[in-house]
């Protein structure tokens, strides 16, 4: 079996959850003994999808017209494409219709959660849904208490310091707006956010949030996946507001780094994620301010052991074997 990784996009989207999620796709099932080609010109069994580009969409035509069986990753929803770009409500109609489209051309659709698959089914679409996390390294993500003094000081924290981290695009529903609000609540607090998004693609709301200037606030920008995992390992609280996800890869590197996880209580984490057991979550600003407090104070219990238990559920190479399984499915279809 030879598996078509289709990633001329990659490059744009290598700074997203879904480029992280093609690369480990790659690692995976290379280690697995799974033949990967990224040249849509050589032959191969299977198309693997991951975007919705138009490029996407015609090269699944292309290989329908060759007789070749295609696997949609269906990374994307309505849903979580709304509150993000600028306009993105407005075009969320067509969005969801473009979708549609494109995921109906897989013989199989992969999604990360059964939440993100009951949202494809409300779409109306019929083809076969699988379930199948993102996965998470969890051999390359472990807590490294060796780079915690490296982080601190590269980015101007003391040993003492209480760091409260997050990583996402600057979108509004990734909850950077209530980031930058507990900031200014909790000033006792060092927050830093990790991610990057152009001016031009966001709204003026959350473009004036991230220009905030506040001693206890620093957005960091883009950086490499080595220093994000000694961000997780330096900083003292993972605090994730997120209005909606499809899984969210970086809770999954959070946990197996063994930081306290707090998240806003919302469907994609029902099943897998049980609050106050694997991670904390909150509803509104007043329960999140009170557990961050708790939390760092050592008033509540430390979750994080079980946390990397629920990550090594989801190790990237459990899930490469899944998908080899989904793959030999996908064939017979």
């Amino acid at each position: 079996m030879k598996v078509l990784l289709y990633s001329k996009n990659q490059k744009l989207l290598s700074r997203s959850g879904i480029g992280r999620a093609m690369q480990m796709q790659r690692d995976s099932l290379e280690e697995n003994g799974v033949e990967v080609t990224d040249n849509p010109e050589e032959d191969y069994d299977i198309l693997h999808l991951n975007s919705i580009f138009p490029s996407d969409y015609q090269m699944a035509k292309k290989a329908k017209r060759a007789g070749k069986k295609v696997i949609y990753h269906a990374h994307s929803t309505r849903e979580d494409f709304e509150n993000s770009f600028t306009g993105s409500n407005l075009l969320a109609p067509l969005f969801q219709r473009w979708l549609v489209k494109c995921y109906e051309l897989g013989d199989l659709i992969l999604t990360p959660t059964a939440y993100s698959r009951s949202l494809l089914i409300s779409y109306g679409i019929r083809r076969p849904i699988a379930v199948i996390s993102n996965g998470v390294d969890t051999f390359r993500f472990q807590k490294n208490m060796a780079v915690r003094s490296r982080f601190r000081r590269e980015y101007g924290f003391t040993e003492t310091d209480r760091v409260i981290l997050s990583v996402g695009l600057y979108f509004e529903r990734k909850g950077i707006l209530d980031f930058v609000d507990m900031a200014q609540q909790m000033q006792e607090y060092q927050f830093i956010w990790f991610g990057y998004t152009p001016d031009i693609q966001i709204p003026g709301k959350v473009r004036k949030a991230v220009r905030t200037r506040l001693p206890n606030l620093t957005f960091a920008g883009y950086v490499s996946p080595e220093e994000i995992r000694e961000a997780y390992s330096g900083s003292d609280l993972f605090f994730f507001p997120s209005y909606e996800e499809t899984e969210g890869i970086v809770v999954l590197e959070a946990l197996s780094c063994e930081i306290p996880v707090l998240l806003r209580d919302i469907p994609v984490y029902q099943g897998w994620l049980k609050n106050r057991a694997d991670v904390y979550k909150g509803s509104s600003q007043a329960e999140f301010e009170r557990l961050i407090s708790q939390i760092l104070e050592g008033e509540l219990p430390n979750l994080t052991t079980r946390g990397r238990q629920r990550a090594m559920e989801r190790d990237v190479f459990r899930q490469a074997r899944k998908l080899y399984q989904l793959y030999a499915k996908a064939a017979v279809l």
